[in-house]
């Protein structure tokens, strides 16, 4: 017995179905927009951070050819103890 589909639309499967679009605004601009997070805000205050590094760095390069660099022995291998177990 065979059923022929009455008012039916037939379905193609290997033809993608074309579905109806919702129409937006057409006076709608596209443009980009960005919005920035406090917390990101907070990462991007870092001129403080760069000149307090830059002075450290200075520092440190004249301790070194100065030869009054010291190095604690102690702190480094606590910190690579730290490193490696965690």
């Amino acid at each position: 017995m065979k059923i022929n589909p009455i008012n039916l639309k037939a379905i193609n499967s290997y033809k993608p179905q074309l579905r109806p679009v919702k129409q937006t605004e057409q006076g709608a601009s596209f443009a980009d927009k960005i919005e920035i997070s406090s917390a990101a805000k907070e990462m991007q205050v870092t001129a403080d951070y760069n000149t307090e590094r830059a002075v450290r760095v200075q520092q440190l390069k004249a301790d070194i050819q100065s030869g009054e660099y010291k190095v604690n022995a102690r702190q480094v291998a606590e910190d690579m103890l730290k490193y490696y177990r965690f």
